[in-house]
């Protein structure tokens, strides 16, 4: 099946789409920290985010959705929390494009 092409799609190179998404991703400081964090560590807890972190368990939430949502980070459920990491080939992607970006 052929894929349709949305206004964005014909615009705009799909690197640089991608690239606008993990620049929106690591737009605020607060995923910023929790990138860096989860840099530091196998896996992580929301909670244990907010122990780090100067912000409540709802903001951490949503920030880890807008990390998770622009596959820089993923999320395995066990019960009864949710273990998040560094999607690792997502942001060996990222990087590339960012590295690709700043020449």
């Amino acid at each position: 099946m052929e894929k349709e092409l949305t206004v964005v799609d014909s615009l705009y190179l799909e690197d640089n789409v991608r690239l606008a998404r993990i620049f929106k991703a690591l737009s605020h400081p607060a995923r910023i920290s929790i990138m860096n964090l989860l840099s530091h560590r196998d896996t992580c807890i929301c909670n244990d985010i907010v122990k780090e972190l100067p912000l409540a368990q709802s903001t951490v939430s949503q920030h880890l959705k807008e990390l998770k949502d622009a596959g820089l980070i993923q999320g395995n459920i066990t019960p009864p929390s949710v273990k998040y990491c560094i999607n690792k080939e997502n942001w060996s992607i990222a990087v590339s494009l960012i590295e690709k970006f700043l020449q």
